[in-house]
């Protein structure tokens, strides 16, 4: 990914406790079909559930009061310098982009923590992943998951993985803004290829993928350049962090049923359909003819 030195970059917008921490590991102990389960589910209530299967530990609580890793974030020169600064244009790109496209966009937060952070939805560890908690509005990101996306998942990794990761947690930010996160919710629990839920991840893929088709349209902001391979690793991040490809790692067979966030195919192809068209409306998942399975 290329970064433009002269843009002026937000470091309001990111704030934790460091860029390269390792943060907490998936901890197994109550069998791994349990784990993936909880897992899952820990995804989709932005709330750790991976305790309820033993074998965890205690991790530090990050410290409210520290002085904020980004502040010196200032352009998009200081990249060159600390790479922690990409994550801050990540941020301001896509909320840079939304708040162009989307009327009424509300700013936000993205809040990078290590081992275990307080949030609106409750407390949450490393272990959950990056997860958006509607409560307060704000995305948690343990940037050690990226090394677990690249190691455990088997992903390329590099910035075009990570910027996917991220553009998709805003995805759900703007799900919540326009009413298709209450739309899921009010259905429970449900999972399945079809279920409301798998269609609100695939949403947010397809924003993601929205935002970089978009990502250098404004000559002044942060991205200057998408590459290929940029691209190629973001989709590889997609078909990585599929249910499937999840489930047939940890438990060694795929239950269509228990999906909260779709196939590899499934996210592939709602990334590509955002970037291909490079226009959110393109997005609605959830119309009766949208075809998610």
């Amino acid at each position: 990914m290329q970064y433009n030195d002269n843009a002026r970059l937000d470091p309001g917008q990111v704030s934790g406790g460091g860029g390269g921490g390792g943060g907490g590991r998936i901890a197994v102990g109550g069998g791994i079909g349990m784990m993936i389960v909880l897992f899952l589910l820990s995804q989709l209530l932005g709330v750790d559930l991976t305790s309820m299967a033993g074998g965890t530990s205690s991790q530090p609580q990050e410290d409210p009061n520290a002085p904020n890793p980004y502040a010196n974030c200032r352009t998009g020169g200081d990249i060159q310098t600390n790479r922690d600064c990409r994550f801050v244009a990540y941020t301001n790109s896509i909320q840079g982009y939304w708040s162009q496209t989307l009327q009424g966009y509300q700013t936000t937060q993205t809040r990078i923590f290590t081992g275990q952070i307080s949030t609106g939805c409750g407390t949450a560890s490393s272990a959950v992943g990056p997860f958006y908690c509607p409560a307060d509005q704000y995305i948690y990101l343990d940037t050690g998951f990226f090394d677990q996306l690249s190691g455990q998942l088997g992903a390329q990794g590099g910035d075009g993985a990570e910027a996917y990761v991220i553009a998709h947690e805003y995805g759900h930010h703007i799900s919540n803004q326009i009413g298709t996160m209450q739309q899921a919710q009010s259905a429970g629990n449900v999972t399945g290829p079809d279920s409301p839920q798998v269609r609100l991840e695939l949403q947010a893929d397809c924003f993601a993928g929205v935002w970089l088709k978009n990502a250098t349209a404004d000559p002044q902001g942060p991205i200057s350049g998408v590459t290929q391979d940029d691209l190629n690793r973001a989709v590889d991040a997609a078909i990585a962090v599929g249910d499937d490809r999840i489930q047939q790692q940890t438990q060694g067979r795929v239950d269509r049923e228990s999906w909260t966030h779709g196939s590899s195919a499934m996210r592939k192809q709602w990334l590509s359909t955002g970037y291909n068209s490079g226009n959110p409306n393109s997005c609605d998942t959830f119309a009766n003819n949208a075809r998610v399975s």
